[in-house]
């Protein structure tokens, strides 16, 4: 069993190995794109691969530096990169306190080491024994690794794995001690859909009624997805608003087919990607003619949420162009009407 497994891991580096040759963008002619490669996240630091001059701007910002390790056509990489990292919450809290850099484990980038010797990005990663996609390397301001992340982390254990490091929690004990201590609950792993939600293969140009579009576009693994529909959306005032529009809940990175309002047809994941749909939730509204008049893409709580379905299934939307002001409005009338308005709640 031990000589078979070892021969799988062998073949599984091999294989790495080749799928990486064969997908590197040099190796491409002009114009084509590297079919294994993922857009990394815009705020990913733009580095010249000197650790030692990172480390050091990442400390007089106030962060810390994260070494991220990946390769062209890894599934897991593409896992962080999508569902990870599109949750604000998880987006936000890497950008805010780290300066991430991306360094291709068969890459051939010069790369100055921590002793200040220059290598290539495969030679980095082999002295540091990287021997899987992803590997996050946190740093502190002295270049020590704080915290190292060997493989793929679901989004609930990776944002507790920023807060660990982002915090200097690592002065009072180990990730694992304070994963236990926290005890995040991981999302539920599936889409919440109703009954009369449209479902798929969606055509969304061919609603024979004038009613307003939402399309919910989310992911499985998305603890705000869960409030959204296991909390928000459950509530009365909620169902209320719901109920005035055709409601389409979509993954947006699904290969499901849709035509779009405008009447292209496409995968869901390429539709996401043209209206430039970043994080999970994001809600898209469109009026009776196919037109988007309006989104969230956001961490929303309740009022806020029915305050988006109010302005769009009201028509306020044609009348005040200003969101916050058409907010302000309401807050103010149901406050005269007794109901007071709880912005956290």
């Amino acid at each position: 069993m031990t000589r078979l497994f070892g021969f799988l891991l062998v073949a599984w580096l091999l294989t790495g190995v080749v799928v990486a040759e064969e997908t590197k963008p040099a190796s491409l002619s002009p114009g084509m794109t590297n079919p294994g490669y993922e857009e990394k996240p815009a705020w990913f630091k733009s580095s010249f691969l000197d650790i030692r001059e990172d480390i050091a701007e990442a400390t007089a910002d106030g962060k810390r530096t994260v070494l991220y390790f990946y390769q062209d056509g890894c599934p897991y990489c593409k896992k962080l990169l999508e569902e990870n990292f599109g949750q604000r919450a998880i987006s936000d809290k890497t950008h805010d306190n780290f300066d991430v850099i991306a360094i291709n484990i068969w890459g051939d980038r010069e790369v100055t080491s921590f002793d200040g010797k220059t290598t290539t990005e495969k030679k980095f990663a082999e002295s540091l024994k990287v021997m899987f996609t992803p590997t996050m390397l946190f740093l502190d301001a002295q270049g020590n690794v704080v915290l190292r992340v060997n493989g793929y982390y679901a989004p609930h254990k990776f944002l507790a794995a920023l807060e660990y490091v982002s915090g200097k929690q690592e002065a009072k004990g180990s990730f694992r001690e304070y994963f236990v201590k926290v005890n995040p609950q991981p999302a539920k792993g599936t889409l919440h859909q109703q009954p009369d939600f449209l479902t798929a293969p969606f055509d969304l140009a061919s609603r024979d009624n004038d009613r307003p579009l939402v399309v919910m576009f989310e992911q499985k693994h998305c603890t705000e997805c869960d409030e959204l529909h296991l909390d928000i959306l459950r509530r009365p005032e909620s169902k209320v608003l719901l109920g005035q529009f055709d409601v389409a809940l979509v993954d947006m990175w699904s290969a499901t087919p849709v035509t779009t309002p405008g009447g292209k047809q496409m995968k869901m994941s390429e539709w996401a990607k043209k209206r430039d749909v970043k994080y999970a939730p994001s809600m898209i509204f469109f009026d009776g003619e196919g037109r988007e008049v309006f989104r969230t893409e956001a961490y929303l709580k309740a009022f806020h949420v029915q305050s988006a379905l109010d302005y769009v299934a009201s028509g306020a939307y044609q009348k005040q162009p200003n969101f916050q002001r058409f907010i302000q409005a309401r807050a103010d009338a149901l406050e005269v009407q007794g109901i007071h308005v709880d912005l956290m709640n």
